[in-house]
């Protein structure tokens, strides 16, 4: 089953040239896109299916500062401000609120962890309340529970991701540049070792410029053209359930997470428990991943062929002038893990006894692309031309605005809005025994 996702109409001719094009149509090509027409360059964004119709859509939507590792804290700060402009720019809302985040845990070795970061942020200039017992059973007393601890950021919030993406493709158009769905980028076209366009199945777009935004498609797209980046996707489980009064608007606990949706509903999830399926990628890139799976090993399960079956990390080598297979899968949308909703479902109603009237709505799954330490790659690539946006780990939905702001500044010369050095692609080829992203 797939998500909840607004429909668009984009642009169906093909401009010949562009300033840049942008591949992928994810919140982070969309942002990329959108901050680079904002600057009055002619961007063509292509997007192989829908935009917006896989991870970026089927996430939590949380946009969060709390427990982010240091390297994305900077990009995780000003994409709120971002995240709180959209509405205003556009003329549309993208469902985000600064609703306030609300972590609890009987675990005090957990609260400890919290109370540092807390200490660490502060000199951010980022504000995380510590509750005491009282006030964490307080806030949660809808699960009937008493609480040894929790924190509560205020300024973190969530968007809709059944509206933000396709709403900021919208403002793509808004600013002059160019949507194009069902519309897969099959190679690159280069001349003298440099990008010169793109190839897509129906047609070329010339241009100097190329962002990848591919999200889980990254990895195989850059093996077409003999660039090396590492990256693997875990397939992640979660559900929707009807409307519930007395549930918060978000709650995280080690057990079980709720976010409330626009229709009134949660949607709820087991943070971090995902299948590895296994796939040519995951062999290729497997011991730069150990470290990473050594550490979340317990919220791991092992999958079966949904991987190879999906076709998003393959190692062939395509022609392109037939299709390849972004063509044959426009949109991920793999089959759930229906063991891991059950247990979904089992936990929420055991926090929460009221939901045990409560229908679940929906479910479904999609692949999480990452980096073997966590952090995304953001920046040039080994192609002069070609720029990479990818491997978000799971936070592209919440940074995904700083990050296309990133992306624009690094195209366009502009001063960065962060310190662009975490995030350049070329620390991926320093071996895979760095610091692994604690999030």
């Amino acid at each position: 089953m797939s998500s909840p996702l607004k429909q668009i109409v984009t642009d169906t001719k093909l401009p010949a040239q562009a300033d840049v094009i942008v591949i992928g149509g994810g919140i982070v090509g969309s942002c990329s896109a959108y901050y680079l027409a904002r600057r009055g360059l002619k961007v063509a964004l292509v997007e192989k299916g829908r935009i917006g119709a896989e991870q970026s859509s089927r996430n939590w939507g949380w946009c969060r500062q709390q427990n982010r590792d240091a390297r994305e804290l900077p990009i995780s700060i000003h994409s709120l401000a971002l995240w709180d402009a959209f509405a205003a720019e556009i003329g549309k809302s993208v469902g985000f609120s600064r609703c306030g985040l609300l972590y609890l845990s009987n675990d005090q070795l957990e609260l400890d962890g919290w109370a540092k970061w807390r200490d660490f942020a502060i000199g951010e200039g980022v504000v995380t309340n510590m509750l005491s017992s009282d006030e964490a059973t307080a806030h949660g007393k809808a699960t009937g529970r008493r609480w040894l601890g929790g924190v509560c950021s205020p300024s973190d919030g969530t968007a809709d991701p059944s509206i933000a993406v396709p709403v900021i493709a919208i403002g793509v158009q808004k600013f002059g540049s160019t949507v194009h769905q069902n519309c897969a980028a099959r190679g690159l076209e280069l001349s003298a070792g440099s990008v010169s366009g793109v190839i897509t199945e129906h047609g070329v777009i010339k241009a100097r410029s190329v962002v990848m935004a591919g999200g889980a498609w990254a990895s195989s797209f850059l093996h077409q053209q003999k660039l090396r980046f590492p990256q693997a996707s875990v397939r992640s489980s979660i559900l929707a359930m009807a409307p519930c009064k007395e549930l918060p608007d978000t709650l995280h606990t080690s057990e079980i997470s709720f976010t409330r949706r626009g229709d009134g509903g949660h949607t709820v999830a087991i943070s971090g428990k995902a299948c590895v399926d296994l796939t040519p990628q995951q062999i290729r890139f497997g011991t730069s991943f150990l470290p990473m799976f050594l550490k979340r090993w317990r919220a791991l399960s092992p999958g079966r062929f949904e991987g190879f079956l999906q076709g998003h990390e393959s190692l062939k080598r395509w022609r392109l002038d037939r299709p390849t297979p972004m063509e044959k899968n426009r949109i991920l949308n793999p089959k759930i893990d229906t063991r891991q909703i059950k247990e979904t479902l089992r936990r929420a109603r055991n926090l929460f006894p009221g939901l045990a009237e409560i229908p679940m709505t929906s479910s479904w799954a999609s692949y999480i692309d990452s980096t073997p330490d966590g952090v995304p790659a953001i920046g040039a690539t080994d192609i002069p031309g070609l720029f990479i946006a990818a491997g978000f780990s799971g936070h592209g939905f919440g940074i995904g605005p700083g990050a296309g702001h990133l992306v624009a500044d690094i195209l366009t010369g502009t001063k960065p809005v962060v310190d662009p050095r975490p995030y350049d692609p070329a620390r991926l080829k320093q071996g895979a025994w760095g610091k692994v992203a604690d999030f």
